[in-house]
């Protein structure tokens, strides 16, 4: 099988990542046979996108995909979904699977070895870039798995990501964007104390946003949230709380499991995972500011 004959996708996942991915692969032409686990999104995706679009009412359906995305909050949803409740024995032989989920690394790695001895191929391709990447189709891709199998998937991966990076073997990729999620989550952490303690100082923490983009400070937490979603109070970047501190512990798993030390990460998971505690499924991680003043403060 080959990058040119994939033209039926199937996608599992139409969260808030996952509806704007799977929409760009219909206007790029593919046809999709879909399922999540809420029935009335499924059947708002058919009549909001446009494109050949299939509902999975059956495990049968998934027979008709040439690829299967999934894009699912954990490495056990992903494990239920493709080995408990079936999926992937309904798979044809040497159709490519892609998890595009915030997995355990060390758990893809189980989960591409077994997909293997099936006669499955697998690759590991989470994103970062949110929701407003999601839909603009700028992500980045960490893949990890077989460079075969990741060219296999390029025409799918461009629909979807800008930088498309094949970081390593099966894992691989998810453990990068787990890293990449802890280094983000440390930096927003130690950017809103400073914020906090400008403006105690007396500095307006606008105008300590501006010092820090022109200086050494500067990050993609004070380019693209302070403003935009602390300072005015909206805290809408589409990235929840809690996915945040999930994806530092799966960080922090990866980095003792290497016996690796990181006095830091230990820190910063602690602060997360605080703030995880006393927030909704719906609050947005950038809502730490507001956690982290002293009018609300993570004790």
């Amino acid at each position: 099988m080959t990058v040119n004959n994939i033209k039926t996708v199937g996608f599992i996942g139409l969260g808030q990542m996952g509806w704007p991915m799977a929409s760009r692969l219909a206007a790029a032409g593919f046809a999709l046979v879909i399922q999540d686990a809420d029935p009335v999104r499924m059947n708002d995706f058919c009549k909001q996108v446009n494109g050949l679009i299939k509902v999975a009412e059956s495990d049968s359906a998934w027979a008709e995909v040439d690829a299967l995305i999934t894009m699912l909050p954990n490495s056990k949803i992903v494990e239920k979904v493709l080995l408990d409740s079936g999926v992937a024995r309904q798979l044809r032989p040497g159709t490519l699977l892609i998890d595009m989920s915030s997995s355990e690394p060390i758990c893809t790695r189980s989960l591409a070895t077994t997909l293997r001895e099936s006669g499955l191929a697998f690759i590991d391709a989470p994103v970062s870039g949110g929701v407003k990447g999601a839909v603009a189709g700028t992500l980045a891709v960490m893949v990890g798995g077989e460079i075969e199998d990741l060219e296999r998937a390029r025409d799918l991966l461009d629909c979807i990501g800008k930088n498309i990076f094949h970081v390593g073997q099966a894992g691989a990729g998810h453990a990068a964007k787990a890293l990449n999620n802890y280094v983000s989550a440390a930096t927003l952490l130690i950017t809103v104390e400073a914020l906090h303690a400008a403006e105690e100082f007396g500095i307006d923490p606008l105008m300590m946003t501006d010092v820090l983009n022109a200086s050494s400070g500067r990050s993609n937490t004070t380019e693209n949230k302070v403003k935009q979603f602390m300072l005015s109070g909206t805290y809408g970047s589409g990235f929840s709380l809690k996915l945040m501190a999930k994806d530092v512990r799966i960080a922090m798993n990866l980095i003792e499991a290497q016996r690796q030390l990181a006095p830091l990460g230990r820190s910063s998971l602690t602060v997360w995972e605080q703030g995880a505690s006393v927030a909704d499924a719906g609050t947005d991680h950038t809502e730490m500011y507001a956690l982290l003043s002293g009018k609300d403060k993570i004790k």
